[in-house]
């Protein structure tokens, strides 16, 4: 079977002229039935520019998309016909975005925002759109759904919004979802609870899951595989269990000691990667992480490494470092998933 959804070496600009700024830089993943694919990086790496064009939000201006290929069950999406995307949106696909505040309409009940995609796709009435509004609410763990499908937005709470734009994004039964860092700005007891309710709601409908975030305790015990990705390229992708032990490149590995350890009871600082991320507009020569980087050597800062296959032949393991062998072997110091998760 083909993948749920592939993207294939994706690159995207914003702006024009000697101020370009190369947002995606040939980012290629691909996400099956039922799986969960985590999208690890800082702020300004392509996280949610990627998942954008994948949606078809991305196509006019600021962004230009310049290569590539985004495909979903083997149908090319780029390029196709707008009427074609707007029907998958939601139908096939459908995004939660990062901001809940922001991206539900605050003159409106959270109610008719749910109901509205039931009225317009599924040409029910108002009353029975309602219903089945304040059912979903009720998957989602809203306690009094029937009362509160009349509420606004301002009228949840955080975690409750939240909920609510998870109940949007699944209304249509979507295949695909992607979450856009859906526990920002949540304390740490609610972002568990959101992220145990998509993991099952995710194995109950058999949906693909792309999971956008910075949190490396966030995805450690939901995630299958994880891709991390850095000035908009894929730096590093495995399954989860083998980044956590196996990081095989720097940056990984400057997430991974950035992350306090439940162990440590040294009191020791922790060692977070120096300086910042690179402007997109000027990207360093080389490899993008090289100024950063403790272990970069003179090849470091004249030739690009490519994603390679790195470790056993039996390990699908990909990083984008020259040195990767050096960082794959085991390393006894390294966090578990539980350790991460409890940290």
């Amino acid at each position: 079977m083909s993948p749920l959804l592939e993207v294939d070496d994706l690159r995207v600009e914003f702006g024009r002229g000697p101020d370009t700024a190369s947002v995606l830089n040939g980012v290629s993943y691909h996400v099956d039935e039922g799986e969960t694919l985590a999208v690890l990086g800082e702020s300004g790496s392509g996280k949610s520019v990627t998942a954008q064009t994948v949606m078809g939000i991305l196509d006019t201006p600021p962004g230009r998309i310049t290569g590539g290929s985004v495909r979903f069950r083997g149908e090319e999406l780029l390029g196709a016909d707008p009427e074609r995307r707007r029907l998958l949106r939601g139908e096939s696909m459908a995004m939660i975005f990062q901001d809940a505040l922001s991206a539900l309409n605050p003159v409106y009940s959270v109610g008719f925002q749910i109901a509205e995609q039931f009225r317009f796709r599924r040409g029910m009435s108002r009353k029975d759109a309602m219903v089945r509004a304040a059912e979903m609410l009720d998957l989602v763990k809203i306690p009094n759904a029937k009362q509160r499908v009349r509420e606004y937005p301002h009228q949840f709470s955080g975690g409750m919004r939240q909920r609510a734009m998870i109940a949007m994004a699944l209304a249509l039964d979507p295949e695909l979802l992607i979450a856009d860092e859906p526990t920002t700005a949540l304390d740490v007891t609610v972002q568990a609870q959101i992220m145990e309710l998509l993991d099952e709601l995710r194995r109950e409908r058999g949906m693909g899951l792309v999971l956008i975030t910075h949190d490396l305790g966030v995805v450690a015990e939901v995630a299958d595989r994880i891709a991390v990705m850095y000035a908009g390229r894929i730096v590093e992708h495995t399954d989860a269990a083998s980044l956590y032990a196996h990081p095989a490149h720097p940056y990984t590995r400057g997430l991974m000691d950035s992350v306090p350890r439940v162990d440590d009871v040294s009191g020791a600082p922790l060692r977070p990667i120096p300086g910042l991320p690179p402007s997109l507009s000027a990207i360093p020569n080389g490899c993008p992480f090289h100024p950063r980087c403790a272990h970069a050597q003179d090849v470091c800062t004249d030739e690009v490494p490519a994603l390679r296959e790195v470790g056993s032949a039996h390990q699908a393991h990909q990083a984008a470092c020259h040195f990767a062998e050096q960082f794959v072997a085991q390393d006894p110091d390294r966090p578990t998933t539980h350790e991460v998760v409890s940290r």
